[in-house]
């Protein structure tokens, strides 16, 4: 007590009990994009700048560059917020390519992919989907997914410069990360500033895509078979049919390349991430990983510091609980629960002021392979002869 004495009444308030928690937003690109002739005041070189309209921002986006057609693909998709690292254009895809990668500078600026980790700090919101459309070199990509790693974000990336599907699923082999689902081939849209068709990263559409799908269904759900608006081509041709897993697009899938068709209106098909052998080989199994990870951890911020009672410990195991009951009931997990497990609480780890607090959780899986079991039978006509009569 800070004073013991007093004359009188004291009321003192306690904030013991459950707090709810908020689920992380995860509706929030992070892209890096080239564009020369870009307003330089809206769209500073190397700085991250967020866009809460990304149509309204085309006008300042240039036509140059990779920039505006993404924003226009994003656009078509929905208006999610948009974090944009504006890059130069090097002489070449050499230079271009150690642009995009970005370092840290002798006053400690990041550029590049790198300027992503400074967005938190300075836009108050944390990319969650990160691509580099027309830019994602194998060096890229590898760069995006060691951000997305440090971010927990998810990288979407294109099989770059594979003119087979052979060739995309032999580059598929350079990449293991959950973090990354590739890509092949491209999609074919109308260009406004050159007034004709011409391909455009698939990978533009898939950030739009993905930001819908989270802000209208859920990052439970995958990618894969939702139409996307905008394109009107696929840059190559790609075989695909319901029933059959011997064409082009069931032979991508079975190497963990997501491909694209046209089936009702062109589609990404594939859900399968580069992991292979372990247990994120799903988009949204990596995606409701890191959502539950962050969104677990955020929310206890507040009790870092607090004196740790067991009444502490219970109202944050309740409190975990509360939400995963919530997350269920809502169709983005399966099940999950917390607990408290006294083997890695010992009274010294507690005396250190340790506590361990262990949870599990099940995510909703995609229903990838359907099969229905058709058989021909005569049962039906052992009442034939009663049905004319009646």
């Amino acid at each position: 007590m800070p004073t013991d004495y007093h004359h009188g009444v004291r009321v003192i308030e306690k904030t013991e009990g459950t707090r709810p928690i908020r689920t992380v937003s995860t509706a929030v690109i992070g892209l890096i994009a080239t564009a020369e002739d870009a307003d330089p005041k809206v769209f500073p070189l190397d700085t991250p700048v967020l866009l809460t309209n990304v149509v309204a921002a085309l006008g300042k986006a240039g036509t140059t560059g990779t920039l505006r057609r993404t924003l226009e693909a994003i656009g078509a998709q929905t208006k999610p917020f948009t974090i944009v690292v504006r890059v130069a254009e090097g002489k070449d895809e050499a230079e271009t390519t150690s642009n995009v990668i970005g370092t840290t500078t002798a006053s400690g600026k990041y550029t590049g992919i790198k300027a992503l980790l400074a967005a938190q700090a300075r836009l108050g919101v944390k990319p969650r989907i990160l691509g580099a459309p027309g830019l994602d070199t194998k060096a890229v990509t590898n760069a995006l997914v060691s951000v997305a790693q440090q971010l927990r974000s998810f990288v979407y990336a294109a099989a770059h410069g594979c003119l087979t599907k052979e060739d995309a699923t032999l580059y598929r082999k350079d990449f293991g990360q959950r973090e990354l689902m590739l890509i092949w081939p491209d999609f074919v849209s109308w260009d406004t500033a050159a007034n004709a068709e011409a391909s455009i990263p698939a990978v533009a559409y898939a950030l739009g895509l993905r930001a819908k799908l989270d802000e209208e269904v859920g990052w439970h759900k995958t990618l894969s078979n939702i139409p996307v608006n905008g394109p009107t081509g696929i840059s190559a041709d790609v075989f695909w049919d319901l029933q059959d897993p011997a064409t082009d697009a069931g032979y991508l899938n079975s190497k963990e390349v997501t491909t694209l068709i046209n089936s009702g209106g062109f589609r990404f098909w594939g859900s399968r991430t580069c992991e292979v052998g372990g247990f994120f080989y799903f988009e949204n199994y990596t995606r409701t990983a890191q959502v539950v990870a962050d969104t677990i951890a955020e929310a206890h911020m507040a009790y870092v510091d607090v004196p740790m009672h067991p009444s502490l410990v219970k109202d944050m195991i309740e409190s975990i609980n509360a939400k995963f009951r919530d997350l269920v009931k809502q169709g983005y997990l399966l099940g999950g629960s917390a607990w408290f497990d006294e083997q890695y609480n010992s009274k010294e780890n507690l005396k250190d002021g340790k506590l361990a607090i262990d949870y599990d959780y099940t995510p909703v899986p995609p229903l990838e392979n359907l099969m229905f079991q058709q058989r021909i039978t005569d049962r039906y006509l052992a009442d034939f002869a009663a049905a004319v009569a009646a």
